[in-house]
């Protein structure tokens, strides 16, 4: 783990990693200037939706729209975080309203929070303490499918196996 945090390499269907093609991941938000001119060019419509982000290595956020690939925002690259997040504009000034590490493809841990806050500071957005909704993903040490643990119940939902209290989903980390 460096300096700023896990990376997190892309776990999902190899298909959509190889439909990534060069250049075309998501709009690089490194800046508040950045961000103000990427916002403007939402409509209302996309508004309404949380858009997909990642962090990358690099420490800058990425956004794309909702029905986005997290690997295609991410350029085929790994991440810092990755998940779902929502914005509100509150006295003229934009700021994160929702924000999970939602991404099935990257199942980044909830410890990569710190990712996510340091890339929106950067920018200067306003944005909660944490993860709004925290997802908790585990990979099953019997059938190796990958789990989203609900209620606490660290159960494989496939064959019943216990699954890890700590990460483990990229075999490789």
């Amino acid at each position: 783990m460096g300096a700023r945090g896990r990376s997190y390499r892309y776990v999902g269907p190899v298909e959509l990693k190889a439909a990534v093609r060069p250049g075309g991941g998501g709009c690089r938000i490194g800046t508040a200037v950045a961000f103000g001119g990427w916002i403007a060019e939402r409509s209302a419509a996309e508004l309404a939706e949380p858009f997909t982000f990642v962090v990358g290595t690099d420490g800058a956020l990425r956004l794309a729209p909702r029905r986005s690939e997290h690997v295609a925002c991410a350029g085929g690259d790994m991440v810092l975080s990755a998940g779902e997040i929502s914005f509100v504009c509150e006295a003229g000034r934009w700021a994160v309203s929702e924000v999970s590490n939602q991404s099935t493809g990257y199942c980044p841990d909830v410890t990569s929070w710190p990712a996510v806050a340091r890339a929106l500071d950067d920018v200067g957005l306003g944005h909660p303490s944490g993860f709004t909704h925290e997802v908790v993903f585990r990979r099953c040490p019997g059938c190796q499918e990958h789990n989203i643990v609900r209620e606490n119940d660290f159960v494989c939902v496939f064959c019943g196996t216990d699954l890890p209290r700590t990460w483990n989903v990229d075999p490789t980390a």
